[in-house]
């Protein structure tokens, strides 16, 4: 990531498969995180040391592997009440999504369309007012590949190099 995006990453998160992930991908890692709190306290540690951080919360997909509808919702909720939290840190650009669907009544991922969020302070806002499939899919950015959020980030970050006049 530092070479072909020129960022300094770190991972944050409890699972070791999004470890291994993140380090192959050249992101540091933060060891020994157990929740959403360990992942905050350390955002919080480490905000001056890197320009990119991952934060993975596995339970929102685990809750819906395990077909229990209100225990998906419960761990939506924990991450709602994360964002707040990440925005006093002021980031020049934060993305909230998944890495891919995972509806509790199929109890599997799914290849339904997955929401993001894109907060920056140079985005114009558009008419989405609520965070799911239906509402993000007829946001400004409509569905897209996933592929391209990292250039709509370093975009928002001013951090692509500018073509034309």
């Amino acid at each position: 990531m530092q070479e072909r995006f020129g960022l300094d990453p770190v991972a944050l998160a409890v699972y070791p498969d999004y470890k291994g992930v993140s380090r192959l991908v050249g992101m540091d890692v933060v060891e020994d995180l157990q929740d959403l709190e360990a992942q905050a306290a350390a955002l919080r540690e480490n905000w001056d040391r890197y320009n990119y951080f991952f934060v993975h919360h596995k339970y929102t997909d685990s809750r819906g592997e395990d077909g229990d509808f209100d225990a998906k919702v419960a761990e939506i909720e924990k991450v709602d009440r994360f964002v707040p939290r990440i925005l006093e840190l002021e980031p020049e650009v934060l993305i909230v999504t998944g890495d891919h669907s995972t509806p509790a009544v199929m109890r599997s991922h799914s290849a339904h369309p997955v929401p993001f969020l894109l907060h920056a302070a140079n985005l114009r806002p558009d008419a989405a007012v609520e965070f799911g499939e239906r509402s993000c899919s007829g946001g400004l950015w409509g569905i897209m590949q996933g592929s391209m959020l990292i250039r709509l980030a370093l975009s928002a970050a001013d951090k692509l190099a500018k073509f034309g006049a």
